[in-house]
């Protein structure tokens, strides 16, 4: 019987953020929509089926050379933890050339190593949108084909919405980090009077959400995350550089307005559903937000209507796609 591998190195790491989240979700897809005769294995140094039993630290520096273990004739690494040649490999976004002073020294020197490897060795790659493919075309000599297989939206069962919180607020979601906008929108929002909450883990380089006016949530579960949701006036993405944009689409599937920079992979993905402002201009900010708080109804149908052209179980299936 034919077996997909998937590497779920990345739900390992301190904080998993977006690509954790796209690990979790195409694995339950792709379970639910193997081929007949095809079966789904997890691989990792830890909780998975089968285990990769050397440290991290040093399968990291393996794979980043192309180097054994090899998990089997059929992988696919959802972060390019593992750019070998025969796996399938998903880049998620190219911020390490377009915005590299939003990620460590580090993370750019290797991100741009191991998709630049992918490029070459790999047996093909998937992207979430065309914008990143048209980028990586720009950035990296890709010899091997590229896939455009859009994320899906998970299915938040939003119940009622959370009693600990303002009447009305502005949401954002993400790991807080330089390239999300975040202290921007702190700025955007004290000049509104509007309270601002963010749900995600504080990831590195040292960004400071504390104000009056702010509620930092962390990490949360799907059903607390959810319940924010079904509270939220209007949910913010004011990121610089993004590769998809999952909590957009996510908003919208609850009926969230969603007001979102002019990052070409959030224009792509928000088709329009949404308010449109300039990256890192704090007066385009605060003005879009004031529209829609002003009348937060208006785009909700066209982002529900968005949102449900997106699944998981389409996702597995492009996936799908580049290995059988």
């Amino acid at each position: 019987m034919p077996e997909l591998v998937l590497l779920t190195e990345q739900l390992n790491a301190p904080v998993p953020g977006g690509t954790g989240r796209y690990t979790a979700e195409l694995l339950k897809a792709l379970r639910t929509t193997a081929p007949e005769g095809w079966s789904v294995t997890t691989a990792a140094t830890a909780n998975a089926d089968r285990v990769i039993r050397v440290p991290r630290r040093v399968l990291v520096a393996l794979w980043e050379r192309g180097l054994p273990p090899n998990p089997g004739p059929h992988v696919h690494a959802p972060t390019p933890l593992a750019p070998r040649a025969g796996a399938v490999v998903t880049v998620h976004d190219v911020v390490p050339w377009t915005h590299p002073e939003t990620l460590t020294p580090r993370g750019v020197a290797w991100h741009r190593k191991v998709i630049t490897r992918a490029a070459k060795e790999a047996r093909a790659l998937v992207v979430p949108t065309r914008a990143v493919a048209d980028q990586l075309g720009a950035f990296v000599p890709v010899e091997v084909p590229v896939h455009v297989v859009p994320n899906g939206v998970t299915n938040l069962q939003v119940t009622d919405r959370a009693t600990d919180l303002p009447e009305n607020y502005v949401l954002a979601v993400g790991t807080i980090e330089p390239r999300k906008g975040f202290d921007l929108l702190v700025r955007a929002t004290e000049r509104l009077g509007v309270p601002l909450v963010v749900v995600g883990p504080q990831g590195w380089g040292g960004v400071d959400l504390r104000a009056p006016h702010v509620r930092l949530l962390g990490r949360v579960s799907d059903e607390r995350l959810a319940s924010v949701l079904a509270g939220a006036t209007v949910l913010a993405a004011p990121s610089l550089a993004e590769g998809f944009g999952l909590p957009v689409l996510e908003a919208m599937a609850a009926g969230v307005a969603v007001v979102h920079s002019d990052d070409p992979a959030l224009v792509e993905v928000a088709g329009g559903a949404g308010t449109v402002v300039r990256r890192g201009d704090l007066a385009s900010l605060t003005e879009g937000l004031r529209a829609v708080l002003a009348d937060p109804h208006h785009t909700t149908e066209a982002g529900i209507t968005r949102a449900s052209e997106f699944t998981w179980e389409n996702t597995a299936r492009g996936v799908w796609e580049t290995h059988v």
